[in-house]
């Protein structure tokens, strides 16, 4: 069920041909940096802070050497600012900056003048929209919704979204060129808050966080529930093609006996805001709805990682083939 790829308008970048440029070399750009590299992508990532920008090549060989790609390394050049990048060599832009619409719209008012005109310019944000973003641009026609999800190396998914102004070639030939990266793109044709994949999260999060809420289950058995039941069957079929698995019949009746009673609140659940508003953000802070550690925190980074690398491997016959550059 690979989503079938578009026509390649005649200025398609393959990626062993390309120069993309990362702004923003945190996590997130970081890991967007393998996925580029990975690919044969001439890749500069502009980080402004030193030590930063120091790691960034131990950290994207890393994440190659997880993908068994660290001969593309080479591939990878780091900038200490937008004046730093020869803007005539450059295909693609991809925002990896924080969430701040303010420092969004100056970055790509900036990047609009430097870069080539048809140069893509693309926005890693998941909060923002992208026609908020690209508002005041001229050149709105070429700004796209490029969003990742942590950690985007090992996430194959990648939404390509369109703004209210955004030309579809333009975001049909970005669509093209990620699955010549290896990655499973999907195409938003409008420009909603939480795009695609995002929406279709938060409304299990809701009914989640609502029973958990209402004391029907624990946290442990509401993640049990989705791991072990009908989430282990997502890695096959997603909710759509699932039905068709089971019968229509069957899932209109019991949507029908259950739709009146699923949450429909409008704001976050007690279990999270109170959270939220206690300064227990998860992780970070050394507590959520788990308690945690430095050793933990550890231990479950490392389980996380490895089941989304074995997941990797159980779906890479349905992955998109990484371009690679020797055939360029």
């Amino acid at each position: 069920m690979n989503p079938t790829p578009f026509t390649a308008p005649a200025h398609y970048y393959r990626p062993s041909r390309s120069h993309a440029v990362v702004v923003g070399g945190g996590t997130m750009g970081a890991d967007v940096a393998v996925v580029l590299c990975r690919a044969g992508c001439h890749t500069t990532v502009v980080e402004s802070n030193a030590e930063r920008r120091a790691g960034l090549p131990a950290r994207v060989e890393n994440g190659l050497n997880q993908l068994d790609a660290a001969s593309r390394i080479d591939r990878l050049h780091t900038a200490a600012s937008l004046e730093d990048v020869d803007w005539q060599k450059v295909d693609v832009v991809i925002e990896c900056i924080p969430e701040r619409l303010d420092i969004k719209q100056a970055l790509f008012a900036q990047l609009e003048t430097l870069a080539r005109r048809d140069t893509l310019l693309a926005s890693n944000s998941s909060s923002f929209p992208i026609s908020a973003i690209s508002e005041g641009l001229e050149t709105a026609d070429r700004m796209i919704g490029l969003h990742f999800f942590m950690p985007a190396h090992l996430t194959p998914l990648v939404e390509v979204v369109c703004g209210e102004r955004t030309d579809t070639d333009h975001a049909r030939n970005l669509y093209s060129f990620m699955r010549q990266c290896g990655t499973v793109p999907v195409f938003v044709k409008r420009d909603l808050p939480g795009f695609l994949a995002n929406r279709l999260q938060h409304a299990l999060a809701r009914e989640a966080f609502a029973l958990i809420d209402a004391g029907v289950a624990s946290p442990e058995d509401v993640d049990a529930a989705v791991r072990f039941g009908f989430g282990f069957r997502f890695l096959a079929a997603g909710p759509v093609l699932q039905r068709d698995h089971a019968g229509l019949e069957v899932h209109c009746a019991a949507g029908a006996t259950m739709y009146p009673s699923l949450a429909a609140n409008t704001e976050p659940a007690k279990c999270l805001s109170e959270r939220v508003a206690a300064g227990k953000f998860g992780m970070k802070t050394g507590e959520g709805f788990f308690k945690w550690t430095p050793e933990t925190i550890a231990a479950e980074r490392a389980r996380y990682q490895n089941l989304l690398l074995a997941g990797l491997d159980l779906l890479k016959q349905e992955l998109p083939p990484v371009q690679d550059a020797a055939e360029a």
